[in-house]
């Protein structure tokens, strides 16, 4: 199941770029596990997003509270499931060839 989890700052920006590298190394973590599709901070910077492809919402409530930003409560986080339908085949795995 892939979810889009948009990320809002709730504490001033000094505070959210203290934190930004532990953030992103862990959310590298989540990319090499083959969890994270995509992530990056939104323009001008007051959050940012991510796309998760987890086995459940349970998984996926797992994998956030692992993030810096919210076990240091730097943000909060809106969450939904998302079905791509145009461009599906940029989150579809190739189909092996018999």
């Amino acid at each position: 199941m892939l979810f889009v989890v948009t990320i809002t700052y709730v504490a001033p920006i000094e505070d959210i770029e203290k934190s930004t590298e532990d953030h992103r190394a862990y959310l590298r973590k989540l990319k090499t596990a083959g969890r994270l599709v995509a992530s990056g901070p939104f323009v001008p910077r007051n959050g940012g997003m991510l796309l998760i492809d987890a086995e459940s919402r349970e998984q996926l409530d797992y994998l956030l509270r692992g993030d810096p930003f919210n076990q240091r409560t730097l943000a909060t986080y809106e969450i939904k499931q998302w079905n791509p339908v145009i461009g599906a085949e940029l989150f579809t795995p190739p189909k092996p060839q018999a």
